[in-house]
């Protein structure tokens, strides 16, 4: 049987409930049947009162009926036989009929058991057979001798009772209740021996028959005086013993061995002897006198008896008490001693189950919350040796104690596992940054030396899968818990940092940047916003099909800036989703196991290090869209040229391709241009880039260089002749060679407005000298009722562009076979990027310079893409 307690006090009562409760058990047995004996012996007396004595007198009734019976059946008309019957009768009715009153009392019932019940029930239904004995007596119709056998026959059941009666617990008072029983009986046996002769000499002959009965009842009588008085004690002995001997006993004794020893025939003839050896007188005399010596014995014997039963009874009584005091006294100190012990192990055990608690609950939880903040940890001070007593309970302690040791110190050697891990992955990442600024200082320098377009367009590739390299070895640093190299000081546009990010992504062509408001990101946190939302894209674009693209837009909510990235995938499971949402929002432990999930692990990093909420939820494409909450703290209002150094920002993000309509231009959806210096070292020293951090360049190179020069020769820029032209600019080069705060050689993300429109809002300043010529030499070009230039074909080409017109058609076709560049040299294709760039900058400019005096529409009368706010939304 299982016990399903909870408690260990309930468990320890209920391990000590079972004896206690089996003690109590048997204590009260004990005590109950003790008792019963004691109330026994009272109830000796009682019962004696109510049926002892009423079951003698009828007994008494029944053998002075039998006698007078006897007499009438052998001299009918013998005078005052028939009188002497009928008192007899009445006699014992009167007797019976007390027994009978006797027997319903239910006091009395109760106090006897089954046995004697059924036994007195027996007494008072036999009554009614006397009648049919008495029936036959007056009719004549029964001899002698069977008469007498008919009343032996009612009166030995009533010896039978007496036998049954209230068996005591006591073995010497019970034999001595069933001697006095026996000694009733041989009365009986000397009535009988009165009623047969007293029938022979009312007859005037005693036969044969009636001598035998005589002999057996004097036999019997004999047997049960000489055996049975022996047994009682000596003062009752005594008295038995005393009478037999005396002169009446004596006088007894001889009459019955000369009336057995008569001279009687079977057939007796006339003038044979009658056996009636003894006078009618003397007989008489003498039976009569020794009955009733015997029923005073009999009732001297019995009072006796009852006073020797009422002391053994308050004897037994005092002992039963005291026993049953002593064990009700061990019953409570048992309890007591059981309670006390039991509430001593459930202290014991309390104990041990609060330590083991704290120690699981509080102490080990604090620890590994201080290992995994990198503090160390004194196992000695956050688990100190407890001293315990020397016993079970101690020895549970010392093991529990043990127990939490090993744990702490499991616990803190699994810590410095995690951190030297943490240092490898920090120490391999920190070497692969550096190779891989290497390699990309190693890629600026061929970009710049070839010539040729398929190898130019091969090494933008490259640029751009090294900056993934690079911001992958940058996850493994966040991942292991350290900073990243990237620091900004100063604040920078949203719209920049989501530019950079999607130029961080593999498939950059197919994400589209809705515009967004100009405010900026502060300094701290624009490297950890740039990688978060170009995990999250890189993110959409994996999970989505090639051919779809993926929208980045925002809004201004009541607690910062919320971005939105769309994708058209085919969505997470409820079950996935929910999983991905709790891994953002809880920032678990980093397992080596999970390696499925980086992102989501350095993106929960990020969000948790800068209070940003990231949560996934289902797109309106079916897909998933990933919400980026920025707090209001990392934000700043009214960027400016004066604020985020557009100029100082190294190539910023004007040097990104712009998607337009393919209708419009005829071209790829996607524009990819090498990138020039857009102001030098000293633009990175006021983006307050940290000195040791690693080279890094918003994206601006991109794909191929054919379609650089067709979109050149749309935008009609002329290249410089001469890179050392330009007055006080800074050379242009394919890349910098100090530190930038973005990353680099990318695709610009295509803003586009809500009416489907590309635009552009970031204002590019050029570099002195170069572009304030261009401007000299070129009329403003005319805006659109958009704000953005009007572009003529071939208004402002380079005099060689327009020599190589037929080149530069092929180079425009995609799939077109890049041109022969054999005669150019690396000096050429710097200048026309150049003048390409500075076209793209005074384009923009003029853009900005322009008002909108009322909100244009777009083809078809729809909106463009600027809002009544000015985010372009």
């Amino acid at each position: 049987m299982r016990f399903r307690g909870k408690s260990i006090r309930r468990k320890i009562v209920a391990l000590l409930l079972v004896p206690l409760v089996s003690l109590v058990a048997i204590w009260a047995f004990a005590a109950w049947i003790t008792s019963r004996g004691v109330f026994a012996l009272f109830d000796v007396e009682r019962v004696t009162d109510k049926i002892g004595y009423p079951v003698e007198n009828a007994i008494e009734a029944l053998a002075e009926e039998r006698k007078a019976a006897l007499v009438r059946l052998a001299d009918p008309h013998r005078p005052g036989s028939l009188r002497d019957l009928r008192t007899a009768e009445q006699a014992t009715d009167k007797a019976v009929g007390v027994v009978r009153d006797n027997s319903r009392n239910a006091d009395l019932r109760n106090r006897l058991d089954a046995a004697s019940l059924h036994r007195l029930d027996g007494l008072v239904a036999q009554a009614a057979d006397l009648e049919t004995v008495r029936r036959k007596v007056d009719d004549g119709q029964i001899a002698t001798t069977a008469a007498f056998t008919a009343y032996n026959d009612e009166i030995d059941p009533y010896y039978s009772f007496f036998h049954g009666l209230n068996p005591l617990q006591s073995v010497a008072l019970d034999r001595q209740a069933r001697v006095l029983t026996e000694l009733s009986r041989g009365r009986e046996a000397a009535a009988r021996e009165d009623a047969v002769y007293s029938a022979g000499l009312a007859a005037g002959r005693l036969t044969h028959a009636q001598q035998l009965q005589f002999a057996d009842a004097v036999a019997q009588r004999r047997l049960l005086f000489d055996t049975y008085p022996q047994l009682l004690p000596a003062s009752d002995s005594r008295l038995f013993d005393d009478y037999w001997n005396s002169a009446t006993g004596r006088a007894l004794r001889s009459a019955e061995d000369r009336i057995v020893g008569a001279d009687v025939d079977a057939h007796p003839e006339p003038g044979s002897s009658d056996g009636l050896v003894v006078s009618a007188g003397d007989w008489q005399a003498t039976a009569g006198s020794v009955l009733g010596d015997l029923a005073s014995l009999d009732r001297q014997a019995a009072e006796n008896y009852k006073g020797r039963v009422t002391p053994f009874a308050v004897g037994v009584l005092v002992k039963a008490g005291v026993a049953g005091g002593f064990g009700l006294l061990a019953v409570l100190v048992s309890v007591v001693v059981s309670l006390r012990t039991g509430r001593s192990l459930a202290r014991d055990l309390s104990a041990l189950r609060k330590e083991a608690q704290e120690a699981s609950g509080t102490r080990l939880p604090r620890v590994m919350r201080r290992l995994a903040a990198g503090e160390e940890v004194d196992v000695d001070t956050e688990v100190p040796r407890l001293e315990y007593p020397e016993d079970e309970m101690g020895a549970v302690g010392r093991a529990l104690n043990t127990l939490q040791r090993a744990a702490v110190e499991a616990a803190v050697r699994q810590a410095d596992l995690r951190r030297g891990i943490s240092d490898v992955f920090v120490n391999l990442a920190r070497r692969n940054q550096v190779l891989l600024h290497r390699q990309l200082t190693l890629l600026d320098t061929m970009e710049r030396r070839t010539e040729d377009a398929r190898e130019l367009a091969d090494l933008f590739k490259l640029d751009h899968m090294t900056t993934r390299m690079r911001r992958h070895a940058e996850g493994l640093v966040i991942l292991s818990g350290a900073a990243p190299s990237r620091q900004w000081r100063k604040p920078v546009p949203l719209m920049d940092v989501v530019r950079a990010a999607v130029a961080e992504v593999e498939d950059y062509e197919r994400v589209e940047v809705r515009r967004l408001p100009r405010i900026g990101v502060a300094g701290p946190a624009v490297a950890d916003i740039t990688h978060l939302v170009a995990e999250l894209i890189e993110n959409a674009t994996v999970f989505s099909p090639p051919h779809t693209t993926v929208q980045v837009h925002g809004e201004r909510v009541a607690n910062g800036f919320v971005l939105e990235i769309d994708d058209r995938g085919l969505g997470l499971t409820p079950d996935a989703l929910l999983d991905a949402n709790l891994r953002l929002a809880e920032t678990p432990e980093f397992e080596l196991s999970d390696t499925d999930r980086l992102g989501l692990f350095v993106v929960s990093r990020l969000a948790q290090r800068q209070g940003v909420r990231v949560s996934l939820r289902e797109s309106p494409y079916g897909g998933t869209t990933a919400v980026v909450l920025i707090p209001t703290a990392l934000l700043t209002e009214g960027i400016g040229d004066s604020d985020t150094g557009e100029q100082r920002a190294p190539a910023a993000v004007a040097r990104q391709a712009v998607r337009e309509p393919a209708g419009d231009r005829g071209l790829p959806d996607e524009i990819e241009l090498p990138v020039t210096d857009g102001g030098g070292d000293e633009a990175f020293r006021e983006w307050g880039l940290v000195a040791e951090a690693p080279c890094e360049e918003v994206p601006a190179r991109t794909r191929r260089f054919e379609i650089a020069e067709q979109r050149a020769d749309r935008l009609g820029l002329a290249p410089a002749t001469d890179r050392s032209a330009r007055p006080e600019g800074p050379e242009p080069s394919a890349r910098p060679d100090a530190p930038v705060p973005l990353p680099r050689r990318r695709h610009a993300p295509v803003l586009v407005a809500d009416n489907g429109r590309t635009v552009d809002g970031v204002r590019r300043t050029t570099a002195p000298g170069g572009d304030a010529a261009g401007r000299e030499q070129r009329p403003a070009p005319q805006a659109t009722p958009g704000g953005l230039p009007r572009r003529i074909r071939q208004a402002s080409l380079a005099p060689q562009l327009r020599a190589d017109d037929t080149t530069r058609t092929r180079t425009a076709t995609p799939g077109a076979a890049a041109p022969a560049t054999d005669d150019r040299d690396a000096d050429e294709v710097r200048s026309r990027m150049a003048s390409l760039q500075r076209g793209w900058q005074r384009g923009r400019e003029e853009a900005d310079d322009l008002t909108v005096p009322d909100r244009p529409t777009g083809p078809g009368g729809d909106d463009t893409g600027t809002t009544s706010e000015g985010d372009g939304r």
